[in-house]
This record gives structure tokens, C-alpha cells and sequence, in this order.
């Protein structure tokens, strides 16, 4: 049977994707090691699944609506910039989420339950902290223009978004970047 590379993430507004487009323009002129994340593929990942088995992600989706079933849709706002593991070693560039952050997280918690009882998911050992990735460096000794351009962007705001849904999604690996599919969607309370 087939499997598909799986995981859960929150979609973001169009206005705020192009935000961030923008900001990813700002930082390549300064970074050029960085492997920036595709216009269509900013989210904000939930869970990584990883490599699940085709006939799972039904079940995957029903155990996401289940657990987002009494949660009610929430506005969040995507703000500030930092980096993996920290600034003195930037590896992943990212946005955080400043209102909805907690909502987010209840979320992340609410999903991670039914999916480590089911076996598709294990728990990280790092805590979940919701975020966009923009990028990742690629080189092993980031640049001092870049960790400024970061720390530079902490006040950065890139709007406010509505939460609806949750998305459970595939990613097919490919080598001009992911391709992502929507194979279902959690509603929110209204």
C-alpha cells in the first residue's frame, strides 16, 4: 500500500502569505544560503506525521475533526521573526504567532493524543512552538548580516488571519520543492 508524507497545519490568508513573501525578498538579499520556503507552501504545521500508510489518513482526518469538534474558530496574528535553535546557530528561519498562539497550541494538543494512541504520530522531545517557516540555512556558518536582519524583524507584523479549519495534508517531495495536498479538513466551531 501506499504511503504518504503526512502532517497537520493550519492554512494562512493571502494577505499575510504575501507579507511574508515579502519579508523571505528582504532577508534573501542579505542571506543568499538560505533554501526559502515556496510562496504556496507557508503554513503553520501542527504535527508532522511523517511517512503514513494510504489507508490511514481517513482515519487521520476523523480523529483530527473529533479533536477539534468543541473548539471554536479564532483570529491569529503572525508576528516576529526567530530562528532554530537560537540565534547564535540560525538553522530554520521562522515567523511566530503572537494572538492565537495559545488557541494554537490547544489545538496541537487537543490532535497529538488520538494520533499517538492510533501509532501515527510520536511525540517530539523539543515543545511544540507555533510558527511559519520562511527558510532554512543550508550553509553550516550562518552570516552575522543575517542573525542582525533576524533580530532586526522581532517587531516584524505580518496581519491577521481567521482559523476555520485544520488541515490534514501530503506533501510529495520533489526537486524544485514540495507539492501539498489537502486530503481533509477539521472544522472549528463557527
Amino acid at each position: 500500500m501506499p504511503r504518504l508524507r503526512t502532517f497537520l497545519a493550519i492554512e494562512l490568508s493571502d494577505a499575510i502569505r504575501d507579507r511574508l513573501i515579502s519579508l523571505q525578498e528582504q532577508l534573501a538579499i542579505i542571506a543568499s544560503d538560505v533554501k526559502w520556503v515556496e510562496p504556496d507552501n507557508l503554513h503553520i504545521t501542527l504535527l508532522f506525521l511523517g511517512e503514513v500508510d494510504e489507508r490511514e489518513t481517513l482515519d487521520i482526518c476523523r480523529a483530527a475533526q473529533r479533536a477539534v469538534a468543541n473548539m471554536s474558530a479564532f483570529h491569529l496574528t503572525v508576528e516576529g521573526t526567530g530562528c532554530f535553535p537560537n540565534a547564535r546557530r540560525p538553522r530554520t528561519l521562522w515567523v511566530g504567532i503572537g494572538a492565537g498562539a495559545e488557541e494554537v497550541c490547544a489545538i496541537h494538543d487537543a490532535i497529538e493524543k488520538p494520533l499517538m494512541e492510533m501509532g501515527t504520530y510520536r511525540r517530539e522531545t523539543r515543545g511544540y512552538v507555533p510558527h511559519v517557516t520562511l527558510g532554512r540555512v543550508k550553509g553550516d556558518r550562518p552570516t552575522e548580516e543575517l542573525v542582525k536582519a533576524i533580530a532586526k524583524h522581532k517587531s516584524w507584523s505580518g496581519g491577521e488571519t481567521s482559523v476555520h479549519d485544520v488541515c490534514v495534508m501530503s506533501s510529495v517531495l520533489m526537486p524544485e520543492g514540495p507539492t501539498y495536498t489537502v486530503l481533509g479538513r477539521a472544522k472549528l466551531l463557527a
